[in-house]
């Protein structure tokens, strides 16, 4: 009886060790094969002191004297900063938040070459804006983002590079000016604008009276030319009547002449124009042909009475 107790705990006993030594084996693997993933790297130090860089692969690590001090992402990260007041060269304190884009380089500077880098690009980031708003007046704060971020971008990369870190862009975010100072700007937005609503109405005004009078124009132009057309074509209507008129009258008076009418044609033709000429209102006198005649005689013998040379 005895015998068998003392058997199953010695059976006992090495199960027990054995699953210590598994356990103790399985420790060993794990912390001396590693696998490194896509875009990190590990910081490997060997009794204290760096000894290699892990990228991406299988590692061997020797046990309990290889340790991985640090874990390194190389990709791009973004960091966005609070607001940080900082004080214009016109002596205007606002507020600017800025984002950083950045990646890690080179692991070994990264983690042995600063401090917390994070918040070292973070205060160095402060330092830089502050001194870069401080050259610049308020206008010229607000309207030049793309030099803020360029000088930014460089000063940046030149301080963290013995950090290992690469800064690709720096954006400057918002920028909160004082509330007195947005009143100011939202006012004189307003007028602006109003301005040029009442520019473009006088110039819509204008172009508008410009149009009408040349509209004007245009009508008058049209209607004198029309006008003068017209009078053109009644002068040629009635130039042209004239012209067949008298064609028919000097017809008709060489109808006549081609007859050779006598004496007799010659008085009857004259007293119908005498009739004609009697059907009038006024008042007519009529001298007979015969008295015309002798009106001639009377004027003649009058002439040679006054000639003594004639008269012989």
């Amino acid at each position: 009886m005895f015998e068998l107790l003392d058997q199953l705990m010695s059976n006992a006993t090495l199960y027990i060790w054995v699953i210590i030594l598994v356990i103790l084996a399985i420790i060993i693997v794990a912390r001396t094969i590693r696998i490194v993933p896509q875009s990190q790297s590990y910081v490997v130090e060997r009794i204290g002191a760096y000894n290699r860089t892990c990228n991406v692969g299988l590692h061997i690590l020797i046990p309990f004297l290889d340790k991985i001090s640090n874990k390194v992402s190389l990709k791009e990260q973004v960091m966005d900063f609070a607001p940080q007041p900082v004080i214009t060269k016109d002596n205007v304190t606002m507020q600017i938040d800025t984002v950083v884009y950045f990646q890690i380089t080179d692991p070994k500077l990264f983690t042995y070459g600063v401090v917390r880098p994070l918040n070292a690009i973070e205060n160095l980031t402060a330092t830089t804006l502050r001194n870069i708003i401080g050259d610049l007046e308020l206008d010229e704060t607000l309207t030049s983002r793309d030099i803020i971020n360029s000088k930014m971008r460089s000063i940046l990369d030149d301080a963290t590079d013995p950090w290992g870190i690469k800064i690709h862009r720096v954006e400057v975010k918002n920028i909160i000016p004082p509330r007195d100072i947005q009143d100011a700007m939202e006012k004189q937005m307003r007028a602006e604008r109003e301005r040029r609503e009442a520019i473009l109405q006088a110039e819509g005004k204008k172009t508008a009276a410009i149009l009408t009078a040349e509209g004007k124009k245009e009508s008058m132009i049209l209607e004198a030319n029309a006008e003068k057309e017209a009078q053109i074509a009644r002068a040629t209507g009635e130039a042209e009547a004239l012209r067949l008129v008298y064609e028919a009258q000097a017809k008709g008076i060489e109808y006549i002449n081609t007859a050779n009418p006598n004496t007799s044609y010659i008085t009857l033709e004259g007293f119908k124009a005498l009739e004609n000429l009697a059907k009038g209102d006024a008042t007519k006198i009529i001298i007979p042909s015969e008295l015309q005649g002798l009106a001639g005689s009377v004027t003649s013998i009058a002439e040679i009475l006054k000639d003594p040379k004639k008269s012989k």
